[in-house]
């Protein structure tokens, strides 16, 4: 590793784990120069206050007149694999954090101009107003207490699959357009077959999503645990609704026998959680089919089960974990909760809003570096300093 990137001559040199740190995410990329300025730019996310642009970033690490060129190359032009990077964040997230689950968060990124990749008009509800955005979708690791993101989709509207858009910030000819919950799985999905962490169970909010039932049945067919917040109309088949039995499983809180015929909603089914007894308030859940994709009305054969949680009594749930404790899925909803809390310390402190490129790699390689910046400063607290010594210029 070449010399780091200096600040002033009175700055305390770094601790050893950020070194190692560096050496460790940025082990696959071949040239000096990559790993260098990939360095440089953790660094300045990591000790610049305030606002992230690329100028303010190169003033923190260096007083070199060419490193914020060099820099907005790295993030814009560089042809590194953002992918590697990513998971090796998440490996040496799991040793330390030792998650519990695995969750999804959605996030809005307010942009001007509309040439930005990804960019579109968007209602966002708690705005209460229409806004130009970008939205990105999240995955996280969580403990209960901290979370750490370790993967990122950019949600790309249907215009901007037209060829002339897609040359023009560099959107590779695999990638489609796709919703959020098949983002979310596909993210899931990578992280379970390439980067080698240990399969948990996965939190997602998906209200919003019209589909979240498609999520639920790949997870459900993948056998991967989850804990998903639905609509209150997402429709279900109670598990008598066909006329058979009631499902008895021996776990304690679970409501036999359900007066049901055909298709309800689920809000419906929990209703009585919703109107003030939650689940982990010992109040029974209930159990469920999903309706078969093709045939709507027709029960498929997985069971489910609803629940509300005390401390979003209005959310609904769906699990496919029907044999667990109300305690233990009410401590996989707070994984959900922090991770909220994550998102608005990258939005705050690490530039999640800050990027200036329009690129889709720039994007990519830019998420990367918060995500990385963010789990570096999460477990292992205080940041870095640089010590003093030259950084020479690179030439682009």
């Amino acid at each position: 590793m070449s010399s780091l990137p200096p600040t002033s001559a009175d700055a305390p040199v770094p601790p050893d784990q950020f070194p190692g740190f560096v050496d460790r995410v940025f082990a696959h990329l071949q040239r000096a120069d990559q790993r260098r300025w990939g360095h440089a730019y953790l660094l300045g996310l990591l000790t610049t206050p305030g606002k992230k642009t690329v100028r303010r970033l190169a003033a923190a690490v260096t007083d070199s007149p060419t490193a914020s060129q060099s820099l907005q190359q790295f993030v814009n032009s560089s042809p590194w694999e953002w992918e590697p990077v990513r998971h090796e964040v998440a490996r040496w997230a799991e040793e330390r954090l030792r998650p519990r689950a695995w969750t999804i968060a959605t996030t809005v990124l307010p942009k001007r101009g509309d040439h930005s990749c990804g960019v579109h008009r968007r209602f966002v509800p708690r705005l209460g107003q229409t806004v130009n955005c970008q939205v990105g979708v999240g995955l996280f690791l969580s403990d209960g207490g901290s979370a750490v993101s370790v993967d990122w989709r950019l949600h790309l509207p249907a215009r901007w699959m037209l060829p002339h858009l897609r040359q023009q910030v560099r959107i590779p000819d695999d990638i489609r357009p796709q919703p959020v919950w098949s983002d979310a799985f596909d993210m899931v999905d990578r992280l379970r077959r390439h980067a080698g962490v240990t399969p948990l169970p996965l939190v997602a909010d998906l209200r919003d999503g019209r589909r979240a039932g498609d999520l639920v049945r790949l997870l459900a067919r993948q056998r991967n645990d989850f804990v998903v917040a639905v609509s209150a109309d997402f429709p279900v088949l109670p598990l008598n609704a066909a006329g058979r039995a009631p499902y008895s499983p021996t776990a304690p809180g679970i409501r036999h026998g359900l007066p049901s015929a055909g298709v309800v909603r689920a809000g419906s089914v929990v209703g009585g959680c919703l109107r003030g007894t939650h689940l982990n308030a010992g109040a029974p859940a209930d159990l469920v089919h999903l309706t078969a994709a093709a045939t709507p009305g027709v029960r498929e054969r997985r069971v489910y089960r609803l629940f509300t949680d005390r401390r979003r009594p209005s959310v609904v749930w769906i699990t496919n974990m029907v044999r667990h404790r109300a305690a233990e899925l009410s401590s996989l909803v707070g994984c959900w909760t922090g991770t909220a809390d994550a998102v608005r310390d990258l939005r705050q402190d690490f530039g999640l809003l800050d990027f200036e490129g329009r690129s889709y790699p720039g994007w990519h390689h830019y998420m990367t570096l918060v995500a990385a910046a963010h789990a570096y400063r999460t477990l292992l607290g205080s940041p870095p300093r640089s010590p003093a010594r030259e950084l020479e210029p690179v030439p682009a």
